[in-house]
């Protein structure tokens, strides 16, 4: 029998007289005869009740399903998890949330390796499962579309937009006595109107943009509200498209390449994004193949300016830049800059400069977008350090509204939640270098997020005043003078370990450093003392996690 290069998988699922049991199996779940003929297309839905950001996405599969359905194809939808930061931030619980990256990846790669399926459209709508989706689609290199599940509206408070970062900063602004009970009450339950990822430039919305940049989404997707017409569209859109990438034969790796990547760290930098697509744009091209390492960032950003006026450290939300076009006539000003490169293959099967041809600009008088002549700040906010507290390398995110350099004596905690209480409890003072430590991947383990101690420290007014530094990372909410990802982490004998109450801590961001005042005598003499923790976990995944983890700088992938 001639194979069916449409069916290439599916075909030795249900082809032959052998494969009756097959068949009888996928007749129970809808299957007629007819649609064992056709290219059968997986539709891996992060739906849960579990965060606003991805309550609605049952209905966006379904919609993704009809697209597939209407193109040709045979759609069958199936679920992987997500958890919600938000929801975890702050607590034990969000150790998880890294963590939940590489399940995802590794449970939508299990389904469709088993399941035999010729395509793939990825919905995800939280911050994790977006890489989670896009490492999967790499390894199993099959036509694919990733989906993202859009923006939420913001909520009100008065007269201003607020968001989540919001009831983070109100709970600092409270400890500060700024704010009643009543008021934190008030932003507390109209913060989160609805469904949808996270409303700024936070985590979610920098890697759908990012992801849409790679070539991995339609153009548009990455700025279209939750619930919107325009979202439906998306998905019906996307089931239609990955039945044409597998007629043009045209797969993951050929879009992810390494000037595909580039270009997705180019739109990052123009939108201000989070520090976590340093993370995740370094796992997804593992996954891919790639080569990518944390010093392009740097190269990079040298050349590409902060543009976006958006929060945390800016004024506007998501949704305000969605409604005067959202990120695609940003790309097409990146593109006409030299900034971007066009011949990239996209998801449409067409290139990046084909999808941007007909883009119009930006209306006269957004100020939400900056101009070339007129950038929030000349060059990317996304700066690598090195130095003797990380000689493989750090994190910073510098926006340009807080210092270039810091230098202070240490304030140390040895876990986020003693950081967190100290703050709130007016200990830690202006001028200080707050250092979190054992937060890495393999020290926390999961390198928690340090949303709850960042924004209690804005919450407070100290957002100008105080530096904080952690092994562990940063939510795409943070702002103020921040580094994270410092590597090697304290857990496995990195310098941060063996830093002291009060010793200098010295970081500059113009010349790329971040050291602390130590001789490397001092250094050797401290560690001669030093014992690595017992691990907090010996059973279940989170040890798993920490046996297998590699360092930040390299992604934090866990299948090296």
């Amino acid at each position: 029998m001639k194979k069916d290069p449409a069916r290439r998988y599916s075909g030795a699922v249900v082809d032959g007289t052998d494969r009756a049991p097959n068949r009888a199996m996928l007749r129970a779940v809808g299957f007629k005869d007819a649609d064992f003929k056709k290219p059968q297309i997986g539709v891996a839905s992060t739906w849960s009740m579990v965060t606003p950001c991805n309550m609605h996405i049952d209905s966006l599969a379904r919609a993704t399903e009809t697209g597939i359905n209407k193109a040709g194809g045979k759609a069958v939808i199936f679920n992987t998890i997500t958890v919600s930061d938000a929801i975890g931030m702050g607590t034990e619980g969000m150790k998880y949330s890294l963590v939940s990256r590489e399940v995802i990846a590794d449970s939508i790669e299990c389904v469709a390796g088993c399941e035999g399926f010729d395509g793939l459209v990825a919905i995800g709508g939280c911050d994790k499962n977006m890489p989670g989706c896009l490492m999967a689609l790499a390894r199993l290199n099959r036509p694919a579309v990733f989906v993202y599940g859009g923006t939420i509206m913001p909520g009100r408070h008065k007269n201003r937009n607020i968001d989540i970062v919001s009831v983070f900063e109100a709970v600092g602004a409270h400890a500060n006595k700024v704010i009643s009970d009543k008021e934190l009450k008030t932003i507390e339950c109209a913060a989160i109107p609805g469904a949808g990822s996270c409303g700024g430039m936070y985590t979610a919305n920098t890697m759908a943009s990012a992801i849409e940049a790679l070539g991995m989404s339609l153009p548009g997707s990455s700025s279209q509200a939750a619930i919107s017409p325009a979202k439906n569209t998306d998905c019906r859109q996307a089931g239609r498209a990955v039945i044409n990438l597998i007629k043009k034969g045209l797969r993951p790796k050929d879009i992810m390449t390494r000037r595909a990547f580039e270009n997705a760290i180019t739109v990052v930098m123009a939108l201000g994004g989070s520090t976590n697509a340093v993370l995740h744009l370094l796992a997804i091209a593992h996954s891919a193949g790639v080569k990518l390492a944390i010093d392009d960032f740097t190269l990079i950003g040298k050349r590409v300016p902060v543009l976006a006026d958006l929060k945390p450290s800016g004024q506007f939300m998501m949704s305000e830049l969605t409604a005067i076009g959202g990120v695609v006539p940003l790309m097409k000003m990146l593109l006409d800059q030299g900034l971007l490169h066009g011949d990239c293959l996209t998801v449409t099967g067409q290139t990046l400069r084909e999808n941007l041809k007909a883009v119009k600009p930006y209306p006269k008088g957004q100020k939400i977008i900056r101009p070339f002549t007129d950038p929030l700040k000349p060059t990317g906010h996304l700066v690598i350090l090195y130095g003797n507290l990380a000689t493989t390398g750090a994190v910073a995110k510098i926006s340009g509204k807080e210092k270039d350099t810091f230098k202070g004596p240490a304030i140390v905690f040895n876990s986020e939640e003693t950081a967190l209480k100290a703050i709130l409890d007016g200990r830690v003072r202006k001028g200080q270098v707050v250092v979190i430590r054992y937060e890495g991947p393999k020290g926390g383990p999961g390198m928690r997020e340090m949303l709850s101690p960042t924004a209690a420290i804005m919450g407070k007014g100290l957002g100008k005043e105080v530096a904080l530094i952690t092994d562990g990372r940063f939510s795409g909410g943070s702002h103020g003078f921040v580094v994270g990802h410092i590597t090697p982490e304290a857990f496995i004998g990195g310098t941060l370990a063996i830093v002291q109450n009060n010793d200098t801590i010295i970081i500059d961001a113009v010349k790329g450093t971040i050291d602390v005042a130590l001789s490397a005598q001092e250094i050797r003499t401290r560690f001669k003392t030093w014992h690595a923790p017992k691990p907090r976990y010996t059973s279940g995944v989170l040890a798993k996690y920490a046996r297998q983890v590699t360092s930040a700088h390299l992604g934090a992938v866990t299948d090296l």
